[in-house]
């Protein structure tokens, strides 16, 4: 049974305009990169044909940092969850053009993918970089980052593994680390907000918004060891 099929979700499918060279890299592409949804386990030793630390990133835009990150670490594996076309042509584009081996796409909303596609204790890491902050307040209830959701992504990490979020809103930021925080299998790594992690580049965006004073707030947490309560991971979404 489908118990989350009624939850909000936290994008927009935008007609957004795909160019060219986006539309011909994703046709090219995503028959050898992308990963189709499908409600079943997913097996990535298979995928990658290797067995090597494995990291989730939901939402990665058009796809720079990600293709930065994954060719600054070839000894991990990526898997980039993102809805809108151009994006996910851009990131193919980049793969294609960087020669890399060890990035994945799929093509759907993250909380159907995480909660029907991912196994529990399955990535080191999770990344989640500038979402959609929905800024007005009657719209918070969208933003992605709700105890649900989190509960979720816990139970998807092994023990150790770390979920990483950035955001350059102060409100959002605030509400991530209460979120967080109250993940009781949660660990944060810093007293409130941590220095950017040295694999997270600085994006065109963020270094324009920086000149301007706009501050960026990285949340690095942890999972604890053996203190995951698995039931959260069933919580009805939102």
């Amino acid at each position: 049974m489908n118990r989350m099929a009624g939850h909000i979700r936290s994008f927009v499918l935008r007609q957004g305009r795909v160019s060219k060279a986006q539309r011909r890299y994703y046709d090219e592409m995503m028959d050898k990169v992308g990963i189709p949804y499908a409600p079943s386990p997913l097996d990535f030793d298979a995928l990658f044909g290797r067995a090597a630390p494995r990291i989730l990133e939901i939402g990665f835009g058009m796809g720079e940092t990600s293709a930065a990150i994954a060719e600054a670490s070839p000894q991990n594996d990526y898997i980039g969850v993102e809805v809108h076309t151009p994006g996910v042509g851009s990131l193919c584009k980049l793969i294609a053009e960087r020669g890399l081996s060890n990035q994945r796409i799929i093509q759907h909303d993250a909380v159907e993918v995480l909660r029907d596609m991912i196994p529990s204790e399955s990535f080191d890491g999770v990344h989640i970089f500038f979402p959609d902050p929905w800024p007005k307040a009657r719209h918070h209830k969208r933003r992605l980052l709700q105890p649900p959701l989190v509960a979720l992504l816990a139970d998807r990490l092994k023990p150790g593994g770390y979920i990483h979020c950035a955001t350059d809103w102060e409100n959002y930021a605030e509400q991530i680390l209460l979120v967080l925080s109250a993940e009781p299998s949660l660990r944060n790594t810093a007293d409130a907000y941590a220095p950017r992690p040295a694999y997270r580049p600085l994006t065109k965006f963020e270094q324009r918004g920086l000149r301007l004073g706009h501050g960026v707030r990285d949340l690095v947490f942890r999972r604890a060891d053996g203190e995951l309560l698995g039931a959260r991971a069933s919580h009805p979404l939102f």
